[in-house]
Formats: structure tokens, sequence, C-alpha cells
């Protein structure tokens, strides 16, 4: 396989979960006080949403670069 078909399958696969998922979360754990025995935390949880756009073009680009990979290789 040519360099250009395998990113663009990454692209296509990439661009398809931004579609389902729409963004991405993660849970960030901070220490507030931490005086010896007695700690206190608390979890905070952010959310990045990832752009339906931004899920197109890499849907796009990667089509063209499997195209592109096809067609050089015939």
């Amino acid at each position: 396989m040519k360099a250009a078909t395998i990113v663009g399958v990454l692209l296509i696969v990439l661009g398809i979960i931004g579609f389902v998922a729409g963004g991405f979360s993660f849970t960030h754990e901070k220490k507030d006080i931490d005086m010896g025995p007695i700690q206190v935390q608390h979890k905070q949880t952010r959310t990045v949403p990832i752009s339906p756009i931004l899920s197109a073009v890499a849907l796009v680009g990667g089509i063209g670069l499997v195209v592109v990979g096809a067609r050089s290789r015939a």
C-alpha cells in the first residue's frame, strides 16, 4: 500500500468517528487540599467537541487520497 492510501484510510476512519462521537470527554482529578492525612479532591470532566465541518473535511480528504493512491498504482 502506498502512503497516500494509508493516510487516506486513516482520515476516513477519523472523519467517521468524528461524525459518530461528536467529540470526546476526559476526567481530570485535582487536589484542593493536601495536609498530611487530610486530602480534599474533586474530579472535573471536560468535553472537547469535534466540528462536523472538520469531520467532513477529513472524510472528503481521505476519500481523495484513497482515489489518488489507487490511480497512481494502475
